[in-house]
C-alpha cells in the first residue's frame, strides 16, 4: 500500500508543494526533521525535510525542487496517484527552548522546513526574527505563511525584485546591532550557512546549522552524511541534522559535496557521449 498524493502544486519554477497522506510518519514527526522516500518500488531513496504537518488529518507537506529522476517522477505524479513509500521522522528534531530572542535564516529552499523551526521557537515563547533569501522574486514562496510562523519577517532577493536587495547575512548583521540575538539557526546552501556561523561566532551567539550533504540510508550505517563537528566524526542523518554551526568544518563538507557533483557530471557527460554515439 503506497501513500496517497492529496494535494500538489508548483510553487515556483520547477519547485513543488505536495502534500500525502501519512499519518503514521505525521503523528510523531517534530520541526527539523525529515524523511525518506522512494517514488516507485525500484526506484532510489530521496531525503526530503518536513515542511508541514497536520496531527488532525495526517497530513504531511514536502516541498522539493525536481532537479534529479527520483524528485522529477515526484512532480510528475498528480492527486490520487501514490508514492511507493515513506520512512520518517528522521533525524533528531531541532532543538526548541525559550531562548529568547531567536533568528531563523532560509537560503532558497531552505525555507521549508524553516516554517515549522520558527512556528516552534515562537510557541516556545521566543521573540522569532525570520530572514528568507534567494535569487529573484520568482523563487521566494511561502511568504504570508511565514509571517503567522514568527514575529517579523525579512526578505532578501540577491537582484532586489523583491524585499531588500542583497543577502540574509546583511539583515543579521543590522539586528545584531540592534537589539541582543540569543540563537541563530540557518538552513540553506553550505556557503550561506557558514557565513552566518562566522558572523555569530565573535559575538557569541549560539548557532546552528542544518546541514544536508550526501545521504543515501538515513540510518547512519553507509556514512556518506559523515562531517566533522568539534573534531568528531558525526552523521547528519542520526546525529543531526542541526549541529553548533561554530563547529562544523564547512570546507571539508562543501569539498566532498564538490566532488560528488563532479563526479555526477562527468557520469551525466559519458551518458550523452554514449547516446550520440549509439544513434
Amino acid at each position: 500500500m503506497g501513500y496517497k498524493i492529496l494535494s500538489k502544486k508548483e510553487i515556483c519554477p520547477n519547485q513543488y508543494e505536495i502534500t500525502i497522506d501519512a499519518p503514521y510518519v505525521v503523528r510523531n514527526a517534530k520541526a527539523g526533521q525529515f524523511i525518506i522516500f522512494r517514488a516507485g518500488d525500484d526506484d532510489e531513496r530521496v531525503p526530503l525535510t518536513i515542511a508541514d504537518v497536520n496531527k488532525e488529518t495526517g497530513a504531511l507537506t514536502l516541498v522539493f525542487m525536481a532537479v534529479g529522476y527520483s524528485t522529477k517522477k515526484l512532480a510528475s505524479l498528480e492527486v490520487g496517484d501514490e508514492i511507493s513509500d515513506i520512512v520518517g521522522p528522521l533525524g533528531q528534531p531541532t532543538h526548541i527552548k525559550n531562548y529568547g530572542t531567536v533568528v531563523c535564516l532560509a537560503g532558497g529552499y531552505g525555507a521549508a522546513p524553516c516554517y515549522l523551526i520558527a512556528k516552534a521557537f515562537k510557541e516556545a515563547g521566543n521573540k522569532v526574527y525570520m530572514i528568507m533569501g534567494a535569487r529573484n522574486k520568482d523563487l521566494i514562496f511561502w511568504a504570508d505563511k511565514m509571517k503567522t510562523a514568527c514575529t517579523e519577517l525579512f526578505i532578501t532577493t540577491d537582484d532586489g525584485t523583491m524585499g531588500e536587495k542583497g543577502f540574509v547575512t546583511q539583515v543579521l548583521e543590522r539586528l545584531m546591532g540592534q537589539e541582543k540575538i540569543d540563537y541563530a539557526i540557518a538552513v540553506g546552501p553550505m556557503p550561506m550557512m557558514r557565513a552566518v556561523a562566522n558572523m555569530t561566532r565573535d559575538k557569541g551567539i549560539y548557532t546552528e546549522a542544518s546541514m544536508n550533504p550526501i545521504m543515501v540510508d538515513g540510518t547512519g550505517m553507509c556514512g556518506a552524511c559523515r562531517l566533522t563537528v568539534g573534531g568528531e566524526v558525526k552523521f547528519a542523518c542520526v546525529d543531526g541534522p542541526d549541529f553548533d554551526a561554530h563547529k562544523i568544518d564547512f570546507d571539508e563538507v562543501i569539498n566532498r559535496t564538490k566532488i560528488y557533483k563532479d563526479q555526477e557530471r562527468k557520469r551525466s557527460e559519458d551518458c550523452n557521449l554514449l547516446k550520440m554515439a549509439v544513434k
